[in-house]
């Protein structure tokens, strides 16, 4: 009689067992069904938690990733601080072509700012790049700091913000920074019409950064960061375009190329249809302009005929785009209304000595 009561209590339990273990199931499910379905950029960017303390600050908690990048975007001189947040447990997949593999729900943070004449760094927008985990694409959002430099808004439609800033030589500019719209980010970031990371690729992060001892890949591998991380030897690298002691003229300006332009100009990019292909794996010298009759260029080619013409940089429409802030001839077009005088330089050198027989990177 025991021995049936015991069994039966023992199957009540199992059963009432079963049906809280299935509800629980339920109502996480049902739960990451709701995060999904309600996943939305916040209104400010306090609102992520991001930081901590004052938000100009930029003291991120500790589970964010700081990076650098060994080439990077020209914009106006701005000051640019980079961090990934990743949900937790869920790390970055290597790949060695095109931007790594981020997993759903992780989301890039890229801070703008300027050094102003009292030498202040003064926030102007940060613009978060996310993964929605419902479509797996990622989405674009930008934010506009305030005059008090208390908070910065959800900001879609652009803007433009007169600013007085000091150029890495310390001399002093003024210029109207236009603040992107949603649009325009698309825009770059667009490759076989999904929108992609442009930075965080292997090769412009297999470097080490200022003040550290290894590559900032091996950090991230050991910080758990990411996965499938091959030898380090075996990972490509692209050569820092400011240091003229490591890397070769030809190795600068094809970085600067990359990094500036390939966004765009890069099968499946922005400017495919030109014929204009200017990754730093690209060595078709055609496809990187030499003796390239420009495509779509119009008015902008400013009466030219060729992209570049070995060693006459002033008749090259690359250059001569590069070094304008003219709307409809300026490239890139996006992203900046000053001449990167330095990176400019870089190019207008390479020009010059580039022989038409020259197939190396």
């Amino acid at each position: 009689m025991k021995r049936k009561i015991i069994i039966s209590l023992f199957s009540v339990i199992s059963i009432i067992s079963m049906v809280l273990i299935q509800q629980a199931c339920v109502q996480k499910t049902e739960k990451k069904t709701e995060q999904i379905q309600n996943f939305e950029f916040k209104d400010k960017l306090s609102d992520y938690g991001f930081f901590k303390g004052r938000l100009k600050e930029l003291n991120a908690r500790e589970d964010l990733i700081y990076y650098d990048l060994a080439s990077s975007l020209f914009t106006d001189y701005a000051v640019k601080d980079r961090f990934i947040y990743l949900p937790q447990g869920n790390p970055i997949e290597f790949t060695d072509k095109g931007p790594l593999h981020f997993p759903d729900s992780s989301i890039i943070i890229k801070n703008f700012a300027y050094i102003n004449t009292k030498g202040e760094k003064i926030m102007i927008e940060t613009r978060l790049l996310a993964k929605d985990p419902k479509d797996h694409q990622w989405k674009v959002m930008n934010y506009l700091w305030n005059d008090e430099q208390t908070e910065a808004y959800r900001h879609i439609r652009g803007s433009k913000v007169p600013i007085t800033l000091l150029d890495d030589k310390g001399e002093e500019k003024k210029t109207t920074y236009l603040v992107p719209n949603t649009n325009d980010c698309k825009r770059c970031h667009i490759n076989e019409s999904a929108i992609i990371p442009i930075g965080p690729k292997a090769r412009n992060l297999n470097f080490i950064r200022q003040g550290h001892s290894q590559s900032q890949l091996v950090e991230w591998s050991e910080k758990g960061a990411i996965t499938g991380l091959p030898a380090l030897n075996t990972i490509a690298a692209l050569p820092i375009w400011t240091d003229v002691q490591k890397y070769t003229l030809e190795e600068r300006a094809r970085a600067y190329l990359d990094i500036n332009c390939a966004h765009c100009h890069v099968r499946g990019g922005d400017a495919y249809n030109t014929g204009l292909f200017l990754d730093y794996e690209e060595n078709d010298l055609t496809r990187l302009g030499v003796g390239k009759m420009p495509v779509s260029a119009g008015n902008g080619a400013g009466g030219l005929d060729f992209d570049i013409i070995p060693g006459d940089p002033d008749n090259s429409i690359l250059f001569y785009r590069m070094n304008s802030t003219e709307a409809g001839t300026a490239m890139p077009e996006l992203a900046r209304t000053l001449i990167h005088t330095e990176g400019v330089e870089t190019i207008r050198q390479w020009i010059k000595e580039l022989k038409s027989s020259n197939t190396n990177n």
